[in-house]
């Protein structure tokens, strides 16, 4: 079966992003694959690669650069969302004349055509927030 995922938690409001990573996780386990993730609204928080978490909570960015590497998973944040929470790569970073990316490298900016088409190429789509 062929998933693809959309996360609209913040990383910080909860487990429910965490949630959507360890069912990604689970989804890979079982010999399943995932066509994409999608990040949207405060989801896209989750590919912050200047947030700080207090060292006796789990790390919320960790599992996705995971997923990303060891199993190819492609990890899209929605660029209108991006924007308004100063997510950026380093294109929209010069862009909009900042000093720096804040992403981490294992996620890409991109549209919601990303979303539409995750959406019609797999057998599930599993939201996660709201």
């Amino acid at each position: 079966m062929i998933y693809s995922l959309l996360v609209m938690s913040s990383p910080a409001s909860g487990q429910c992003a965490l949630t959507a990573a360890r069912f990604a996780r689970g989804v890979l386990e079982r010999g399943h694959s995932i066509r994409r993730i999608f990040f949207l609204d405060a989801g896209t928080g989750n590919g912050s690669a200047t947030a700080i978490f207090p060292q006796d909570e789990t790390d919320r960015l960790q599992p996705w650069v995971d997923l990303a590497e060891q199993h190819s998973v492609e990890l899209i944040l929605c660029i209108a969302s991006a924007l308004k929470y100063g997510m950026l790569d380093g294109t929209e970073a010069r862009r909009h004349e900042k000093s720096a990316a804040t992403i981490h490298p294992a996620f890409t900016i991109s549209g919601l055509g990303q979303l539409v088409d995750a959406a019609a190429s797999v057998d599930r789509l599993v939201t996660f927030g709201g």
